[in-house]
């Protein structure tokens, strides 16, 4: 077939013709969202025969599975154009058609696939390994919904269904040959013959987990790995025993939507369906391929890693031994040896809420034969910690996977693989020192440290053309594959041209996002003022929250001491996030923040100083332009909580300062950039887990004591907002008075004090620049490229492609 991308002549024919044909039309008639799946198409076309290549080279190569509940993908169409080398040829042609490619780009849903900092880590880290040419391949659930889609109604969030498939999804090919029949409930029938174990699953609900596959484009390599998306679907081994509807119904909701609520034995029942569908359906289509391959899966370590990402994906675990002990007819000792061998275990969290744990009254009947095999994990593993520590040793009951009722999945994760690791230095130190202390001394070569990183391609490359011209004419193009070469910036941070270039680079990304807010909801903000940006998943502990209070503190002295008003330089207040549906409180959280933007951009005393947004509907695809807009990068989590951050990275990487605390990856970013190029405030990690430690914290002194707490405080329920009831915001209130868990008040007078330094800073310009300058400069080291590197060199081992 040839190459219809090879000029731009040859690619407007077959565009054309792509667009007739599909659509029966003349294509003047057709639409922008005609010529997206057309473009989408020929692309996808285009890209296969390098998909068939690649998966021919790597067949009999060691190959990692990387499992993760969210790939948060963003549009596909601009990083697989411009990965593909294809990018400047469609837009030349298009340019000849009269035909916008960014519109025609925006046609793309965002993929539903995930929600947060997880899932956007998963999607970086899938194009790092495909450039890098290295053959990892993930695993998910096709969701048919996404998380939400939010809307602002009244100050509060409202969720509406997200419904990223009602569209075509070009980028997939579903491949039923590969479907596997995943059971549920049921009764398990164990016999012996010959001295061989035969293991009956009787009774169980069976549901078909369909493979859909969606091509991962390696930059400029022809390397194309794969994202493999399971959906739920009808088995042909259903038995009609409760009804067919009924049936459906639940099956459907398996692969419906990410995160059910699981406050209900329903919802955590449906969470456990979906974690082992897709760990379930992975593993075993990887087992059929490894047995056509190499008729044995003695050599299965050697050839195969199963990666963990989060715990979600840990019954691969007992789901792994089923299949070499039931089916292969293993013994224990052996199979658990294969399965140690082939699993990493990556964690993303310290908080205890987050550390998955499951019902047995649930997981048992659910899942009958992963539940007696996980409770001969559990029962081995107790012998031998007994065995060390003695019966009664806390150690024990520390690390037990099956205890007080519950299944705990981190420790069955720790228990069944050969790497554990964490994702910023800060993190995994807490993680060995305090939280998983005892299994780190237990297993003190499994756990490591791997920083995160973010995909440059597409948070500069892709969405900063500005810096992407300054970088080319200043230190060429080379940081494109090899981050390092950002360090050569260092050179120019003083140079007063380049200055000059940063700063209009930066009134250009904010231009465009003041333009977007002001056409979507209609507030106007001054591209001139500092944009300084809290985007992110709203959770108590990354503390939107002290933000909010410290708004309010700002617009109190703006209103009540002309002094600070002409030495105040005008401030945009952008905040961007979702909050679960259920978690009230940070729904709340994002009701006092709209009610604070009413209430401050309506004031003509000081709105030309002082304005505050709260960005509908935050994504990827909002993400694109948010990131390179902000001058003050908003990390400002309760130092100890936060594994690592990313936004932190991106904001960095396109120029932003980062103000926060010395939590997750902002302690290296510091280290990185150095003091004078970041702005640090507020309680370390000791100095929190020494709070919590001694619980003599008292938040009811810091409001006696400041009046500026005082003052924020009382006015959330005294009357301070006309626009809503007095005791709108009694529970904030209350919580921070009562308890103030994450500290919000502890931190307050160095927030405020981290704030003003910068807007003094920013009025500087020269300085404030030199300091843009040197933290993209600083950044190369927080690439997924480098990530991916130290994951393969000390946990994968896996060859490079080509």
């Amino acid at each position: 077939m040839s190459n219809i991308f090879e000029n731009a002549s040859t690619f407007k024919k077959a565009f054309i013709e792509q667009v007739e044909k599909t659509y029966a039309l003349d294509f003047k008639e057709s639409s922008s969202y005609q010529q997206y799946v057309a473009l989408g198409t020929l692309l996808k076309e285009h890209i296969s025969l390098d998909w068939k290549e690649t998966k021919k080279i790597e067949a009999d190569q060691r190959q990692v599975y990387y499992f993760s509940m969210e790939f948060l993908m963003g549009r596909m169409i601009t990083n697989n154009l411009m990965n593909a080398g294809v990018y400047d040829v469609v837009k030349s042609a298009f340019d000849d058609l009269g035909l916008d490619i960014n519109e025609i780009e925006h046609k793309e849903t965002d993929a539903g696939l995930g929600n947060g900092g997880l899932g956007r880590l998963a999607a970086c880290f899938m194009d790092s390994v495909a450039a890098l040419a290295l053959p990892v391949h993930g695993n998910c659930i096709r969701y048919r919904y996404g998380f939400f889609k939010q809307k602002i109604e009244n100050g509060y969030q409202v969720e509406y269904p997200d419904r990223w498939l009602k569209d075509i999804h070009v980028w997939e090919v579903r491949r039923d040959e590969e479907a596997v029949d995943i059971p549920f409930y049921g009764y398990i029938e164990l016999s012996v013959t010959d001295g061989k174990l035969n293991v009956f699953h009787r009774n169980a609900e069976y549901v078909k987990a369909v493979p859909y596959d969606v091509p991962i484009v390696g930059y400029n390599n022809q390397v194309v790995n794969t994202l493999r998306l399971w959906s739920a679907e009808p088995s042909d081994r259903y038995q009609n025993q409760g009804g067919t509807f009924d049936y459906h119904k639940k099956l459907r909701q398996i692969s419906e939507m990410l995160y059910p609520n699981d406050d209900t034995d329903e919802g955590k029942i449906l969470r456990l369906k979906q974690q082992y569908l897709f760990s379930s359906a992975g593993v075993n289509a990887v087992i059929k391929k490894h047995k056509k391959l190499f008729g044995t899966l003695e050599n299965l370590a050697e050839k195969a890693v199963f990666h963990i990402n989060d715990t979600h994906p840990t019954l691969i675990i007992p789901e792994l031994m089923r299949i070499l002990v039931d089916e292969e007819s293993m013994e224990w000792d052996h199979a658990w040896d294969i399965t140690k061998r082939c699993v990493a275990y990556t964690n993303h969290t310290i908080l205890a809420e987050a550390l998955e744990k499951w019902p047995i009254r649930l997981f048992q009947p659910l899942l009958p034969r992963i539940y007696t095999i996980t409770e001969e994990i559990n029962r081995r593993f107790e012998i031998e910690l007994k065995q060390r520590f003695g019966d009664n040793a806390r150690e024990v009951e520390n690390m037990q996977i099956l205890k007080n009722g519950m299944v705990h999945m981190a420790n069955l994760a720790i228990v069944g693989s050969f790497s554990v690791n964490g994702v910023a230095q800060l993190h995994t130190d807490i993680l060995k020192d305090i939280e998983m202390r005892d299994f780190a001394q237990y297993y003190p070569n499994k756990f490591n440290n791997k920083t995160n990183g973010i995909t440059h391609r597409r948070w500069v490359l892709q969405s900063n053309p500005e810096i992407v011209s300054i970088l080319k004419d200043t230190i060429g193009d080379g940081w494109i594959t090899d981050t390092s070469k950002l360090e050569g910036l260092v050179q120019f941070a003083d140079d007063a041209s380049v200055q000059k270039r940063f700063e209009a680079m930066k009134l250009a990304r904010k231009q465009a996002l003041a333009d977007k807010i002001y056409k979507e909801q209609g507030v106007k903000l001054n591209p001139h003022a500092i944009f300084d940006i809290q985007v992110k998943r709203l959770h108590e502990y990354k503390r939107q929250l002290m933000n909010a209070l410290h708004i309010m503190y700002l617009y109190n002295e703006l209103k009540s001491n002309p002094e600070m008003r002409k030495q105040f330089y005008p401030q945009n207040f952008i905040f961007g996030a979702k909050a679960a549906p259920t978690y009230w409180f940070a729904k709340k959280v994002i009701k006092l923040i709209n009610t604070i933007a009413e209430k401050v951009n309506n004031d003509p005393e000081t709105n030309d100083l002082l304005k505050v947004v709260f960005v509908e509907d935050y994504n990827v695809t909002y993400a694109e332009t948010i990131m390179p807009a902000a001058d003050l990068s908003e990390q400002i989590s309760t130092a100890s909580k936060e594994a690592s951050g990313t936004g932190n990275m991106k904001f960095m990487m396109n120029g932003a300062i980062t103000i926060g605390t010395l939590d997750g990856a902002n302690v290296e970013i510091a280290d990185f950039v150095g003091q004078e190029n970041i702005i640090i405030f507020g309680l370390n990690a000791k100095e929190v887990t020494d709070i919590y430690k001694k619980g003599n914290y008292q938040p009811y002194e810091m409001y006696q004591r400041d009046p500026r707490i005082k003052k924020v405080l009382d006015q959330l329920t005294n009357g301070f907002f006309t626009n809503v009831q007095p005791n709108e915001f009694e529970e904030i209130r209350r919580n921070l008075l009562d308890r103030d868990v994450y500290l919000v008040l502890k931190d307050f007078d160095a927030y405020v004090a981290a704030q003003a330094k910068a807007n003094k800073l920013y009025q500087n310009r020269a300085a404030w620049l030199k300091m843009s300058i040197m933290n993209t400069a600083k950044s190369g080291f927080f690439s997924t490229d480098r990530t991916m590197e130290e994951y393969n060199k000390d946990i994968w081992h896996v060859n490079k492609i080509k």
